[in-house]
């Protein structure tokens, strides 16, 4: 049996977990703010520039050969895809929708690899857990609200960007050999390609104050993965992940403050649904692993 972690490292898990979602809901509330100027690709592009900079300390310290030395190569190359994907979507989505209602469907994300997972991953679903994951997509289904005139393209494009998401965190798992720089490196390589490409159409010429906070995006989002990635050393999992929902809370307060928007209820009601099932599945894992436990 593993040995608990110490309460302090335990606290220090919830601090770190609580810094890493707070710096993601300031990136997103830049990222919408620099949206509503700038068209997607030529923000992915400059987050990406900043973001290499940022690894270069870490990646000169690994070594070139293990970032050229890839585990299956082409689970590495889809998860890259889908991690680009995952941006230009969320980009599109914010410039056009509240940001409460994008960060809504992203917290979804572990409702699609749970429901995913017995198949890709060769991870066991209990009846609980599939409970779960059907109460998840009800409360999507009810953030939608099709036939409502409620069900939009920008609604749809926060759904593929939340799948996007899923699906490259279930690629993730596929890839635990590799080192988590070189993920992140070809991950940001990726974007960098993408943004390049999608820049020229629309292309905005930003001034030093906008130059200054595209670059800020990468730097704040690669701290706030650093800490989240540090919370997950120093803290159990079934502790810590639940967290992740106060990025709702920050994304609700922010976009009332910054941009005056007011939550829909049926998104207040469904993101509530989509809440309780994720603590459903975290439950239903914390439980299956004390029980796996005490039979050692």
């Amino acid at each position: 049996m593993s040995a608990i972690p110490a309460r302090s490292t335990v606290g220090l898990g919830i601090f770190m977990m609580l810094l890493g979602d707070f710096l993601f809901a300031v990136n997103d509330i830049m990222g919408k703010w620099l949206a509503g100027t700038f068209p997607a690709g030529e923000i992915v592009l400059i987050r990406s520039l900043a973001a290499l900079v940022l690894l270069a300390p870490l990646l000169v310290r690994g070594g070139t050969p293990t970032l050229v030395r890839l585990e299956r190569p082409g689970t590495q190359l889809s998860r890259v895809v889908l991690a680009t994907a995952e941006l230009v979507f969320f980009y599109t989505a914010v410039r056009f929708l509240p940001l409460a209602d994008v960060m809504t469907f992203y917290l979804a994300g572990p409702i699609y690899i749970a429901a995913v997972s017995p198949f890709l991953l060769g991870e066991r679903v209990g009846g609980r857990q599939w409970l779960a994951i059907a109460v998840g997509f009800a409360g999507v289904v009810f953030v939608l609200q099709p036939g409502s005139g409620s069900l939009t393209w920008a609604s749809l494009i926060s759904i593929g960007g939340s799948l996007s998401y899923a699906m490259m965190v279930v690629q993730s798992r596929q890839l635990r050999g590799t080192p988590d720089r070189v993920l992140v490196f070809w991950q940001t390589v990726g974007a960098l390609l993408v943004g390049a490409a999608l820049a020229p159409f629309g292309w905005v010429t930003p001034g030093p104050a906008d130059l200054l906070m595209l670059a800020a995006l990468g730097i704040v989002a690669m701290v706030a993965h650093l800490s989240i990635a540090r919370s997950l050393k120093l803290a159990p999992a079934a502790v810590v992940a639940p967290i992740q929902y106060s990025l709702l809370l920050w994304a609700i307060l922010f976009g009332w403050l910054v941009f005056g928007d007011r939550p829909r209820p049926s998104m207040l009601i469904g993101a509530a649904v989509i809440i309780v099932a994720g603590l459903m599945l975290a439950g239903g894992r914390r439980d299956k692993r004390a029980g796996t436990e005490s039979l050692d």
